[in-house]
């Protein structure tokens, strides 16, 4: 069985939002029709405390795009988004939730930060993302969301970790692209890892 996994529509990684992504929303239509061809449609939501971790303003003297340790892992700061309870956490407007399974939040943690749907990047705890897929009999996820170069790629890269035949539509999905390669090297790197990419 194949599943679709949604990875962090939301509002403020579309334009207008608190971390945006060029172009995000322009992925909504060819998602909401690609929902039309999957049985299980599952959606992974970056869901924050006000303090978390990963947010610039909450290290002195620290600004988005800077690099610190955060417990061990290295940790790029971004400026505040997808706190828990605001608009910005809420999924865009436009895309079809009808369909969507179960919802898995991510970044909870005020500790650590959270990319991939299926574990936090320390791969510390898991968000019961794979357990449940497995539980339904999936062996093939296909993946579309925001962003190309952080959360899409490494619920890609988990998803081939946790046995699961992956695909990958480009259509389905834009980069921050912090450096201007980005985008490119992280398609480079799934398809490496053995994802499917379309």
């Amino acid at each position: 069985m194949k599943a679709l996994i949604l990875v962090d529509i939301q509002n403020d990684f579309v334009p207008g939002g608190k971390l945006a992504v060029a172009g995000g929303d322009e992925i909504i239509p060819f998602v909401n029709e690609l929902q039309k061809e999957f049985e299980l449609i599952v959606a992974t939501q970056d869901f924050h405390p006000a303090d978390h971790g990963s947010f610039a303003v909450n290290h002195t003297g620290k600004k988005a795009g800077e690099f610190i340790d955060l417990h061990g892992l290295q940790q790029v700061l971004w400026p505040v988004h997808c706190v828990q309870g605001s608009e910005g956490a809420d999924f865009v407007k436009s895309l079809d939730m009808s369909r969507v399974d179960k919802v898995f939040p991510k970044g909870t943690d005020k500790e650590i930060d959270s990319y991939s749907g299926f574990f936090d990047n320390g791969h510390r705890k898991s968000t019961g993302m794979a357990a449940y897929l497995h539980e339904k009999g999936v062996t093939e996820v296909h993946v579309v969301g925001l962003a190309a170069d952080y959360c899409v790629k490494f619920t890609a890269l988990d998803a081939i970790r946790e046995g699961f035949q992956t695909v990958l539509y480009k259509e389905g999905t834009r980069g921050v692209n912090l450096s201007p390669e980005d985008s490119k090297k992280a398609f480079e790197e799934m398809k490496l890892a053995g994802v499917k990419i379309i």
